[in-house]
Formats: C-alpha cells, structure tokens, sequence
C-alpha cells in the first residue's frame, strides 16, 4: 500500500547499542561505566578561563608607551571585530592616542632586545 503521508515516509533507524562500551577498562578516566553498559562523564570541572597571552611577548619588559600601544590595539581589535588589522587601522588607532607627525623623518635606529 503506498501512502502520500509525509509522515510515514521516513525510517527512524538508531544504530547506537547498549552494549557497546561494556569494557570499563577501554573507558577513558573522565568517563564511568554504568549498569547498562552506557558511559557516562563524571562531573565536569570548572576550568579558569585561559587567558590570551602571546609567547612572542610575555617574556619582555615594555616601556609604558608599548604597553598603552598594545592595550590600544587590542581594544580596537575587540570593538572592530578584526584579529589582523591593516596597517592604515594601525594609523587610526596611533592618531586616536594622540600621536601626529611633527617633525621630519629620521634614520630608524634599531634597539637591541
């Protein structure tokens, strides 16, 4: 008999077996084996919330100017949205902290780190 019910036009399989993790010892720590053959995790702990830090940076000394830089554009990347700002988004956010060209160009020196 065919039918035009949407309804009895699909089949349900469920493919998981309860048997299927009846050996506790192939269980990883975090999950306990329970009586009908199922696992199940313990309790979840709660984990600190890592905090982003970058290992390129964190073992240096910055000057006050450099870490008013950095907090600058990490504020500017989290209202903006942009993880890798362009180097004009670099500019704007020089000029919104108050820095302007008053002086001619001068030969860069390199600091030794």
């Amino acid at each position: 008999m065919v039918t035009n019910d949407l309804a009895t036009a699909f089949l349900v399989v469920d493919r998981r077996r309860a048997d299927r993790r009846t050996n506790a010892e192939s269980l990883p720590d975090s999950l306990e084996s329970t009586d009908d053959g199922m696992a199940r995790r313990g309790p979840r702990r709660k984990q600190e919330r890592r905090r982003q830090i970058d290992p390129t940076t964190c073992e240096r000394d910055y000057s006050e100017d450099e870490v008013e830089f950095m907090r600058s554009m990490d504020e500017y990347k989290r209202k903006s949205g942009r993880q890798f700002p362009t180097w004009s988004e670099v500019l704007e956010v020089l000029y919104s902290m108050g820095y302007r060209k008053v002086a001619e160009p001068s030969e860069l020196v390199m600091k030794s780190r």
